[in-house]
């Protein structure tokens, strides 16, 4: 693992580093936030997942989450959303390609490759966050996103129950199998199998019988991607329902889909997880 920057920030560290990923075979960049804590301590984990186009940079910087996780003692990670490189396949579109990871090993050349974002936050990154932050309680993990990234926390939290003792999102990607973004996304990553889609649809996982306990999901009302049909909260809100799950969905007035957003609702984020890794 190499440091490329630490900043001291409400008494905790903000690190970005770089590693050899053995998932994506590229070099990744994540952010760490290490709260204030005494020697000795462990602390829970919380990871954030980024959206479409994003890097780890865009929460590190927008997201507003430091001072929530200073108080509560509360770790905080930041993946990228895909492989980097020259030698990774792309194309020049917003929604495929770098960026856009999707948060699943994809099958299908040339993206099975290096688009392994599934085993990356799975497996990958996981084993190295527990060797190089020896503070990191492993036990106590929660996983959070934002749009593509609400979707990766979802499906890998629904897939990893045993693993994340909570899960929440900021306007996710719901049900992939059935909006633009995911129908245009999953056959060319995975093949035409239909059926190894559901794997990375939480509405599908829902009803393919996974389970966790509960779900906190802020929606902002003046989101235009909720506008234009790529984010169908009333799915999960109904799969929910059907299995059981206890949802928090939280329709925010007024809000968009952007880090104003994000940042306005992320210290309740971050105390909903503490409470439930304590």
């Amino acid at each position: 693992m190499e440091t490329l920057s630490t900043n001291i920030a409400h008494g905790g560290m903000q690190g970005v580093y770089s590693h050899a990923s053995g998932a994506t075979n590229t070099d990744m960049t994540f952010s760490v936030f290490v709260p204030p804590h005494a020697p000795g301590a462990a602390l829970p984990v919380l990871w954030y997942l980024s959206g479409l186009t994003c890097t780890h940079a865009n929460v590190t910087e927008k997201g507003e989450y430091r001072a929530a996780c200073a108080e509560k003692g509360v770790i905080f990670i930041a993946p990228d959303t895909s492989p980097r490189g020259d030698e990774v396949a792309d194309e020049d579109s917003y929604d495929f390609g770098k960026g856009a990871g999707f948060y699943l090993d994809a099958s299908e050349a040339p993206w099975s490759r290096h688009y392994r974002m599934r085993s990356y936050i799975e497996e990958d990154l996981p084993a190295l966050i527990a060797d190089q932050f020896p503070m990191a309680d492993m036990t106590r993990q929660g996983i959070t996103g934002h749009s593509m990234g609400g979707h990766g926390a979802l499906t890998i939290a629904l897939r990893n129950p045993a693993r994340f003792r909570s899960v929440s999102a900021f306007a996710p990607i719901v049900a992939p199998m059935q909006v633009p973004w995911g129908q245009k996304a999953l056959p060319r990553y995975l093949g035409e199998d239909r059926e190894t889609w559901r794997r990375y649809d939480a509405c599908a996982l829902i009803d393919d019988g996974a389970r966790v306990p509960e779900l906190l999901v802020d929606q902002g009302l003046a989101d235009n991607f909720l506008a234009d049909g790529q984010l169908r909260p009333e799915l999960l809100e109904q799969a929910c329902e059907r299995a059981g799950i206890d949802l928090t969905l939280r329709r925010q007035p007024g809000y968009d889909h952007s880090y104003y957003f994000i940042s306005t609702f992320m210290a309740d984020h971050v105390a909903w997880h503490a409470e439930r890794l304590k």
